[in-house]
């Protein structure tokens, strides 16, 4: 198998090795911005299409105070990766930093789709994406990802911790009362604490972040647009 990870190719095993790399470098303690202050925050997220190979990458920034949406890009390719577990990054990452670098200004903040440190090697698609560029980032993921928790409080706010045997990966996080819990982990540049902040900031009415929320809407849209122009 081929994979490209910024200007590089490789195997399969050298996507592992790679991952094993960046994982010294990763920074979990912060500090990242400190929830409610002023700044930007970017949600990115990926939609394919499984017949064509297709896919779109957004980014979309908002307004960490108002969460109003203050610029967005997007990135069409076609996966150069096919799904492996635990490698995700080198089948979404190249666009969705295509899709980062064609914002007029880097985000203070990035919320992914999915897993930080809540993974295998700790090296989810945040963590990732984090140590690439620099930038402070987390994951938000809808389910757990075969690690252990207990069901958080029905009340929002309320969470457990998100285990791998007797190790911290991250929080399931209650965004909205009795709605089903949301899962952080952290990814680069930023604790837990403050990611977790961040998300109940960003999940306004809704079990996911309006990050997530928007990104997800645009990548669709971009998606359908790519396939009905051929």
């Amino acid at each position: 198998m081929r994979w490209t990870s910024g200007s590089r190719t490789g195997t399969e095993a050298e996507a592992v090795a790679e991952q094993q790399r960046l994982r010294r470098l990763v920074d979990t303690t912060g500090p990242g911005p400190a929830p409610g202050s002023p700044g930007t925050i970017a949600g990115v997220d990926v939609a394919y299409d499984g017949t064509t190979g297709r896919l779109a990458a957004a980014a979309v920034v908002l307004d960490a105070e108002s969460l109003e949406v203050v610029g967005e890009a997007t990135a069409v390719g076609r996966t150069s990766f096919p799904y492996v577990p635990g490698l995700l990054a080198f089948r979404e990452l190249p666009h969705v930093l295509e899709a980062l670098e064609r914002l007029s200004a880097p985000p203070g903040l990035v919320v992914c789709d999915g897993y930080g440190l809540a993974h295998p090697r700790r090296m989810g698609l945040a963590t990732h994406l984090g140590v690439l560029t620099g930038l402070p980032s987390f994951g938000v993921a809808k389910t757990p990802f075969g690690f252990d928790f207990e069901q958080p409080g029905p009340e929002r706010g309320a969470w457990t911790p998100l285990l791998d045997g007797d190790e911290v990966v991250g929080r399931a996080v209650r965004t909205r009362e009795g709605v089903k819990p949301v899962f952080v982990s952290v990814g680069h540049g930023i604790g837990l604490e403050y990611a977790c902040a961040h998300t109940l900031r960003l999940a306004r009415g809704y079990r996911l972040p309006e990050t997530t929320r928007h990104a997800d809407g645009l990548c669709r849209r971009t998606l359908s647009a790519a396939l009905a122009a051929g």
